[in-house]
Formats: structure tokens, sequence, C-alpha cells
């Protein structure tokens, strides 16, 4: 028999157009050949509906919609997964429809309630194990984590030939190694062959890479479908046991990250129905790789960038964006902030002047010019319904290497997650597939340019070893000392630990970013701003 594998990008409360796309896989799924499709988990209501979940109007529309999907289920086995009310009690479900009616019901047993997940907030756990049988083969169902955690709802005294797991797992760099891993560990213990249905698309700062898989009761992968696209994947199964079929080829870390962000700013505009986006382009590395990744993800005709250069502005730095914009095709306009910033600090002469003289030009006139900036480009969004596109690195956005209300002004973070060590790498894997990012942009050393002279090693160490900090503090929960140990010079890591630390009051006012690495700075970074904990100072 073959199943089928729904890989799917679904909408978060479009119940309708949820309820249409699985119909239509389930079709293409019947029309190839399959007896059974199945969807991701929470497919029908999109994942994570966070607190829509507590409205009760919203719980009673999942379940009418669960009824009016089932009734047009014909000719094919569906497994979908849902939320479910129960004595008014809701769970992460997943549902057998089989010829217009719903056979069996799971309920996911393991809630996650770290990194990004919150499902203890909103959903029971289930404790019984669903099983059905199709054309002699007996499946068993369990849902994303049950699969990770160490007492799974186990189907083994079932009998079970095929587990089938509904996903909506986000991605993260090197995520799937750790899904094989899960699923091996599982394997191991069960004896039964594993099929992981994941789902596809963006939410919010989560994006989901699909990459769904089956293993034989072996551990060895016989399918593997592509990342970051929609797709009907098919598995064939003789005997209860799997055939090896497609095996789609790996992907270098580079090109998944730029498919995540490319994915991760294309759902963001289209599901909020935003016509096109703008940024400020500096001819910086990474104002030149948002304003790629925008290209690539849009199309050019939904991109504008504004050059606003400054008494400050390189000439090398005016002629690099306008080359790359030429290069790319991009829409664009400069307008030069001399005169503005000019005004302002004449405006503001007397305030400085009186009672102690602070007229000797600080960090106070930098952020002036990123604000006239952060200013022009909320102008032009409020005019022509763009949304702002900010260029901020996470490396930055760690330390506060940037401005509120300035370059931090605007409704979506590209970089947010990206390290400036990665913005070179993608930059460069970029440029691989066509050049399109000068050299020159590359190889410049990188400066803000709002002084003389500037540039970041000015602020703050090399960006090897701040990302490396960041890293070890940020992601990997390492303390001063641990870091100190690393071999990293005390005052570096004292400097960008602080930097983390204090930077915390910026970071609740940045736009949401596509979240790529284990730990981004939004959903599973959650410090107080106000605190006295030393952690090792």
């Amino acid at each position: 028999m073959k199943l089928a594998i729904a890989q799917i990008n679904c909408t978060i409360g479009d119940l309708g157009g949820n309820t249409r796309k699985i119909l239509d896989y389930a079709d293409h799924a019947k029309n190839a050949g399959a007896a059974l499709v199945i969807a991701p988990e929470l497919a029908l209501s999109g994942y994570p509906p966070e607190d829509l979940l507590l409205r009760n109007g919203f719980r009673l529309a999942c379940d009418n919609a669960l009824t009016d999907l089932a009734k047009k289920v014909i000719g094919i086995t569906l497994l979908v997964g849902h939320p479910h009310l129960v004595d008014n009690k809701l769970y992460n479900a997943a549902s057998v429809i089989r010829d217009g009616k719903i056979i069996a019901t799971y309920f996911k047993n393991q809630l996650p309630n770290d990194s990004v997940f919150d499902e203890r907030r909103y959903f029971e756990p289930g404790f019984q194990p669903c099983v059905f049988e199709l054309d002699g083969i007996k499946f068993g169902v369990n849902i994303c984590a049950d699969i990770w955690e160490k007492n799974p709802a186990t189907l083994a005294k079932e009998k079970v030939d095929v587990m089938l797991v509904l996903n909506a797992s986000p991605y993260h760099m090197r995520k799937q190694a750790l899904r094989y891993q899960a699923a091996r560990q599982r394997i191991s213990k069960t004896g039964m062959s594993i099929v992981y249905a994941n789902m596809v698309g963006a939410q919010d700062e989560l994006v989901f890479d699909g990459a769904s898989f089956a293993m034989n009761s072996k551990g060895e992968l016989t399918h593997q479908f592509n990342e970051f696209t929609e797709a009907l994947g098919l598995v064939e199964l003789r005997d209860g046991a799997l055939i090896r079929g497609e095996i789609a080829p790996s992907q270098a870390l580079e090109a998944s990250v730029y498919q995540a962000l490319c994915l991760g700013l294309k759902d963001y505009v289209g599901k909020n129905g935003i016509s096109g986006v703008l940024l400020g382009l500096s001819g910086g590395v990474d104002s030149a790789l948002t304003m790629t990744i925008a290209v690539d993800a849009l199309g050019v005709d939904k991109v504008a960038a504004v050059m606003m250069p400054s008494q400050f502005t390189a000439d090398i730095s005016l002629l690099d964006a306008r080359t790359m914009a030429k290069t790319l095709g991009v829409r664009y306009s400069e307008l030069p902030i001399k005169p503005v910033f000019g005004k302002f600090v004449d405006t503001l002469a007397g305030e400085f002047s009186e009672p102690h003289d602070q007229t000797r030009p600080d960090i106070t006139e930098e952020n002036l010019q990123a604000r006239i900036r952060g200013t022009l480009l909320m102008a032009l969004s409020n005019k022509y319904g763009s949304l702002v596109l900010t260029t901020g690195n996470k490396s930055e956005i760690a330390v506060g290497y940037c401005t509120l209300y300035g370059d931090m002004a605007g409704g979506f973070a590209v970089l947010k997650d990206i390290s400036k060590s990665l913005v070179y790498r993608l930059c460069h894997y970029r440029n691989t597939l066509g050049r399109v990012i000068p050299e020159r942009v590359i190889n410049r050393a990188p400066s803000a340019e709002l002084r003389p002279n500037q540039t970041d090693q000015d602020s703050l160490p090399s960006y090897e070893v701040l990302d490396a900090i960041v890293d070890a503090y940020m992601e990997q929960d390492l303390s001063v000392k641990e870091i100190i140990g690393m071999n990293y010079a005390e005052a570096d890591v004292r400097q960008v630990v602080h930097l983390i630390r204090k930077s915390e009051y910026k970071r609740r006012q940045s736009p949401p970013g596509t979240r790529v690495t284990r730990r981004g700075f939004s959903k599973d970074w959650r410090y107080p701003i106000t605190s006295k904990y030393s952690d090792g100072f």
C-alpha cells in the first residue's frame, strides 16, 4: 500500500483555508494511489495558536471545522492534527477520518513547555494509545514530542507495524540530525518503523522546514523529502515494511539558513497581507544581505531601498549601495540627512549648553542620525503601506549596538537571529548562486558611519570573539567563569556579558524576526529587564 505525507503550510486561524488545503492534498494523495494521508500537528488550526486557544469561540470553531472536514473525506483515510475540546478540557489531538466519519482520536501525551513551547498553558495531556488498522497494517499515532521524551506514549504492546508521527517541529540549525536521533531511539525501543510528517511555513518568529521522512524498523532512512517547500510525499509499504523511496540530498548549512530566512519573510509579509517592504541601504554588509533576501523571498517589485547619506558616509558606501540596487533592480532613492541633522542640532543647541556645557558631540549626535533615518523610513512606510525591514544582526542586538527608534525602527528584523559571522557566510553562499553582493561590501571593516573614521571594533571585540562569547552565554547558558575558562580574554567576556545584560530593555522593543538558532532573542529568551543577579561579576 501507499501512504502520503501532506507537508503543508497552514495559517493560524484560517480554518476554512486550512480545511481546503488538507482536502486538496487528500484528493491528490487519493489520485496518486495512496490509501492514507497524514497532515501535520494542529494542521487544522495552524501552529502555534497561542492564546487563541483560550478563547471559547476559537475552540468551538476548530471543533466545527473538524466536523465539516470529516464529512468531505471520502475514498481515503486521513490523519489530521487539530485542537479538541472534551468536557471543557482542551487537547492537542489527531483524528483518523475515513468515509466521512472520525474513527479514532489520539491526545498528545508529552506537552513541551520549554524553549519556544508553552503547550501546558493550553492543553491537557492524554494517556491512551491510538491504534488503527488499514489493509492489514496496524498503525499507531504519536504527536511530535511524544517520540522525543524518555517515556513516550508507547505502542509496543499493541504490536503496531508503523508509528505515524504528526509534527509542527520548528526549524533551527542542525535540527534534522536531532530528529533522526529521536526517531532512532524510539525505533530501538519499540521495533516499529516511523513516518514523520512535519509542517512547513512560517508563523511570526518561527519557521517550519518540513523535511518529512520515514525510517524502517532498523533505523535506516528510507524516505527524505525536501526542506522549506510544500509537498505531497509518497511512502510505500510492502507486508507492513517500508520500501526505500525518494531521499532528497542534504543541503549545506548556509543554504538551509538562507531558505529559512526567505520563507520566514515571505510568510510574514504574505500571511499578514502586506503589499511590500522597504529598508535603509547603507552600503554595508547587513543591509546588503537583508535586501538580497527580500528580493529572493518577495520578488523585486515588492522591495524598495533608501540610501540616507550623512556627512560621515563614505563615497564608496554610496557607490556600493547604488551598485547593489541596480544589480538587483529594486526601486531605489536617496534622501541625504545632513540638512535635517543640522536643523535638529540647531534646535537642541540651547538645551545642550545650559546649565552645563554639553555641546561636544558624543553618542547623542550619533543616535540622532540613526533616529532621523528611522523617522524617514517610517514616514515612507505610512505613506505607501510598506513594511520597514530592520537590518541589525544578532551580534548587534545582543550587545545593544543599535539605536532604539533608529535602526531598530521597523516591522520585521530579517537578521535578528543571524550572528555577524554568519552574515558573512550567507553573503558568500548567496554569491555562489549569482554574484549580487559586491566583494568590497563583504571585505570592508564594518562601520555604523556615525562619526569620522568609525569602525565597529572601536567599541567591541572582534566579531569572531564577540559571537563566540554570545553563543556561549546566551545559547549554551555558560557562566562568565566558564567562558573565561575557554581561553577568552576576561575583559572581553565581562564586557560582552555586561552589554547583553544591560541591553534587555532594547530587545524588548525590537521587531520580530525569524529564529534559526537553538535560542533566539524571542520566545525562548525571557530574561527580566530589572535584575540584581550578578552572574559571576
